[in-house]
């Protein structure tokens, strides 16, 4: 069964229409999400970008070039939201986060933890920190068992290890400025706990067993698309995880959804309304446009997003989104 194809599957325009709802319309955009590259140390079961360290896509020069002049002409685009892959292994990062910043933007970096001991990586921390970057940091559980069981051998011991180094270098430390969040995903077919909840857990059990301190959880439900549609196949249980996101909508999410305040930009230049439509290759609106077709972001305010049946993973339960839970 191919979770975000299939007829049997209900619209996810239908369910917007049953409750309510009217078509999905962006307002102004105040965050501009880039995937700029999809080369990664890890090659984590639940990637749905598919990254890995073989991975050779990567943003070039000119088009990071073309990303610092629309955001130097759209200044209600408060913050620039760097993902990958791994970002900080895209040799145009650095130079990405100090344009922005110069800017007055927020700059967030999407950073998996175990990157900073790749190498080359070895100041990166320090790169981050001396430029104020907000750091969200993957994390999806406080156990060894299930995190290495996730991403890989040896991952948690190293997330461990960068979270410390993080907070030496002041993040989430009071008066600093620097922003630490982790983020939490399901190790399986399950919709994410209460936020607030699981938060208070991370945290104590983090400061008492690492003296690790963080600023906010933000849980995220695994999307039903690309390498974890794969292993939901493979085990068989595809078609009962779609379920349970359709039979889990909530209407008090859609206003509040990612996709109404965010454009997201792939590798290559090309416009998406979220970055799980980019990783399925559906362009912004259902119609293919770059960075170079634009002259600036403030023209795609009012513009109507596309839906696919994986939106229902962004309206279960609690919702899902880049910065967490939705209601």
């Amino acid at each position: 069964m191919n979770l975000d194809r299939s007829p049997e599957l209900p619209s996810f325009d239908r369910a917007l229409a049953d409750h309510g709802k009217g078509a999905l319309l962006r307002g102004a955009v105040t965050t501009l999400q880039v995937n700029i590259g999809k080369r990664c140390d890890l090659a984590c079961h639940h990637c749905h970008v598919e990254a890995g360290p073989k991975r050779t896509e990567a943003m070039d020069r000119p088009t990071a070039e073309r990303l610092v002049e629309l955001l130097a002409g759209a200044p209600e685009v408060a913050t620039l939201d760097i993902t990958g892959g791994a970002p900080e292994l895209n040799p145009n990062f650095r130079w990405l986060v100090t344009e922005a910043r110069a800017l007055g933007r927020q700059v967030i970096d999407r950073c998996n933890l175990t990157v900073l001991y790749e190498p080359g990586q070895e100041d990166t921390a320090e790169f981050l920190a001396e430029s104020g970057a907000k750091i969200v940091a993957s994390l999806p559980c406080y156990t060894k068992e299930n995190v290495d069981a996730q991403r890989g051998k040896r991952v948690f011991t190293r997330s461990i290890e960068g979270l410390q180094q993080l907070n030496r270098l002041g993040y989430a430390q009071p008066g600093t400025g620097l922003e630490l969040d982790l983020v939490y995903n399901p190790l399986g077919p399950s919709l994410p706990p209460a936020q607030s909840q699981l938060e208070q857990d991370y945290k104590q059990e983090l400061r008492e067993l690492f003296d690790i301190g963080f600023d906010r959880l933000i849980t995220i439900t695994n999307m039903p698309i690309k390498r974890f549609a794969h292993a939901l196949a493979r085990d068989g249980r595809d078609t009962e995880y779609m379920s349970l996101l359709v039979q889990s909508f909530n209407p008090d999410t859609v206003e509040s959804l990612m996709c109404r305040s965010m454009v997201s930009v792939s590798w290559d230049g090309v416009l998406h309304d979220c970055d799980f439509h980019q990783i399925l290759e559906i362009p912004l609106g259902n119609a293919k446009r770059t960075v170079w077709d634009i002259g600036s972001l403030s023209e795609l305010r009012a513009g109507a997003i596309a839906t696919a049946p994986h939106c229902y993973g962004c309206t279960a339960g609690s919702g899902s989104s880049c910065g967490g839970a939705l209601a």
